[in-house]
């Protein structure tokens, strides 16, 4: 088979230093399209690691496509109450049967979901969610090519991607939101940021849904934003010497209690929905003004979708070459092709500041040869993916 094609650019400078203006956003933990990243991942590992006791190997699935309908709620200050819950549908392909056996599929990834919700979301009880699980059998073509001996076969065309290292505003929107939920107890998981970095200043829109029983009523509600605001334009000026600007729940209108107030700390009980896909790339952060693919990681098969390994072996390379070569910049883009093996990429593409082309081919061909090391993570759980 045919050598990657392997193109180098050289580049000057971090492309984004020169750019007057920078987009940086994440959701939260809580938001509606990261629980169904959650969901949609947990639901593979399960199934992943059913498969690998029962059969000695992980076997085809792809768990990501689940989607969540929000529910409603009455919430009001100091409690309010649940009215419907939220639903959330499991969708994509599995193995189902083997050898004539039956997997229960269906029952793996409703106890991974419910697990993971447990896990991550305690003051969302129990009665407050639930879960329909439709996924079907996989693809016979599809199922052909991932049931090799030896290296699995991409089952797809497509682009992963990945840069290196995060930019300031990244790393202000990355690190913002896990310190406004462990030292605000009002603040629920579901915190959306949005950084937008000019020349000379940082602006930061924080969405932050309030937990009601934490108010008894409307001014304690703006003292906690007040809060969230104060914690926010802190902790950005620790890692900048721009001015700092922070506007929070920028919809509410204090005058008429119309305010951002929730039972659980999440959207989706009162009207926000969710899909996989549709919230961070697997550095955590959405990113318009880098390279950025829209494949969905989270739910895809650890062996041989490209559509998640890509991305990460893309980010990982990117990381490597910026650490190891000392690279102001590193970008890494990854082509698939469908039935080719998934160590072999049709082409592979850097933009990059280092001027070792072979140590960065080298480095981006040891990413390719730990694909087995990386499946093992993923189905272990200790890869982020948004």
């Amino acid at each position: 088979m045919a050598a990657p094609s392997f193109t180098i650019h050289h580049l000057d400078h971090d492309p984004i230093t020169a750019r007057s203006t920078e987009f940086v956003e994440r959701k939260g933990i809580g938001h509606p399209d990261s629980i169904c990243d959650g969901i949609a991942e947990a639901v593979s590992r399960a199934l992943s690691q059913r498969y690998l006791d029962e059969y000695g190997r992980v076997l085809h699935h792809n768990t990501d496509k689940v989607q969540l309908a929000a529910g409603r709620t009455a919430p009001d200050f100091g409690g309010g109450e649940v009215i419907d819950p939220i639903y959330v549908l499991l969708g994509g392909r599995a193995t189902r049967s083997v050898d004539g056996r039956s997997l229960p599929v269906d029952d793996i990834a409703i106890d991974a979901a419910r697990g993971y919700v447990d896990a991550h979301f305690p003051q969302l009880e129990r009665e407050m969610i639930e879960f329909e699980s439709r996924i079907g059998e996989v693809s016979a073509d599809l199922r052909s090519m991932f049931d090799t001996e030896t290296v699995p076969l991409a089952n797809d065309t497509s682009v992963g991607s990945g840069y290196a290292p995060l930019s300031e505003t990244d790393r202000i929107v990355d690190g913002l939101e896990s310190e406004l939920r462990e030292r605000i107890p009002a603040v629920g998981p579901d915190v959306k940021l949005m950084g937008w970095r000019t020349n000379n200043e940082l602006r930061l829109t924080v969405a932050a849904a309030i937990i009601s029983r934490y108010v008894a009523d409307v001014d304690e509600y703006v003292a906690v934003t007040e809060r969230i605001e104060d914690l926010a334009v802190q902790y950005a000026r620790q890692h900048t010497e721009r001015t700092v600007r922070v506007e929070v729940n920028a919809a509410d209108d204090v005058e008429s209690e119309s305010v951002y107030l929730t039972e659980t700390g999440l959207s989706a009980e009162m009207g926000d929905d969710g899909n996989v896909g549709r919230g961070n790339r697997v550095n955590g952060l959405i990113t318009p003004h880098r390279p950025m693919s829209l494949e969905a990681s989270a739910g895809k098969n650890p062996v041989s979708h490209v559509g998640k390994l890509y991305n990460l072996v893309a980010t990982n390379a990117a990381e490597r070459i910026h650490q190891t070569l000392g690279a102001e910049y590193a970008a890494v883009k990854l082509l698939s092709q469908i039935g080719r093996p998934v160590t072999e990429p049709v082409a592979v593409d850097v933009d990059t500041t280092a001027r070792a082309d072979d140590a960065v081919r080298r480095l981006v061909r040891e990413e390719l040869d730990a694909l087995d090391s990386l499946a093992d993570d993923l189905v272990a759980g200790d890869v982020q993916l948004f």
